[in-house]
């Protein structure tokens, strides 16, 4: 029986189309920005990047009123470069990958920081850090056949119109062709996944009332209140 009760498919805007894409998982690159790296305790070096998942439907519209989440009493920010897969495949070589994006979009990685802190400690797991209810913040995706594969442009995010993250996405230490090619290696990539690409310096906290704005330029803005 497959018809128990609905459940509503996941799906993210695709700018100027009222068409939707469907969003089928979500992967997210750790550590891809030096002074990030650096920012958390780690190794800038350019190692193999590591991979964690949120659910499809942690997804939150980047125009949303957002709630607090539970069990945390240090939310942080992470603002991101978001890939599209609109073509699968294994082992994809990194010249083939552009061909394998639909599109780009931003992204906000939220973070319960105090329960990621405590799972690394402990050696346990990440998910309730990274993939509860609405942590997946992400703006309208902008087609590539569109705006093509931008390779720099200036990412930034603000917390009430104070800066906080202000860097260049052609500082990824591994650049999105890489990034497709290395986690084609783990899984069979498909149409509807999501890839968050990682976050530059100054990831910080949010606090209830806090609007919380940024963007990458030629690709998109996000603008939340966290309530």
């Amino acid at each position: 029986m497959t018809d128990l009760f609905p459940v509503a498919a996941p799906s993210a805007e695709i700018a100027g189309s009222d068409r939707r894409f469907p969003v089928r998982r979500i992967f997210c690159v750790g550590k891809n920005y030096a002074d990030h790296a650096r920012e958390m305790g780690g190794d800038p070096d350019r190692e193999p990047p590591f991979f964690f998942s949120k659910p499809a439907d942690a997804i939150v519209p980047g125009t949303a009123d957002i709630a607090m989440p539970p069990r945390t009493a240090n939310l942080h920010h992470e603002i991101e470069l978001v890939v599209a897969i609109g073509k699968g495949g294994r082992d994809i070589a990194s010249d083939d990958a552009p061909a394998a994006v639909f599109g780009y979009a931003v992204g906000n990685d939220l973070t319960r920081r105090d329960l990621q802190a405590d799972a690394k400690a402990g050696g346990r797991p990440w998910d309730m850090a990274k993939g509860f209810d609405r942590s997946a913040v992400l703006s309208p995706i902008r087609p590539a056949s569109e705006i093509g594969h931008p390779a720099a442009a200036r990412i930034w995010l603000s917390v009430n119109g104070e800066v906080r993250q202000d860097g260049d996405i052609a500082d990824m230490i591994w650049p999105v062709a890489d990034i497709v090619a290395e986690l084609s290696t783990y899984v069979e990539l498909m149409p509807g996944d999501l890839i968050y690409t990682g976050t530059p310096a100054g990831v910080g906290r949010i606090v209830s009332g806090d609007r919380v704005e940024g963007g990458i330029d030629g690709i998109g803005k996000i603008a939340n209140r966290f309530t």
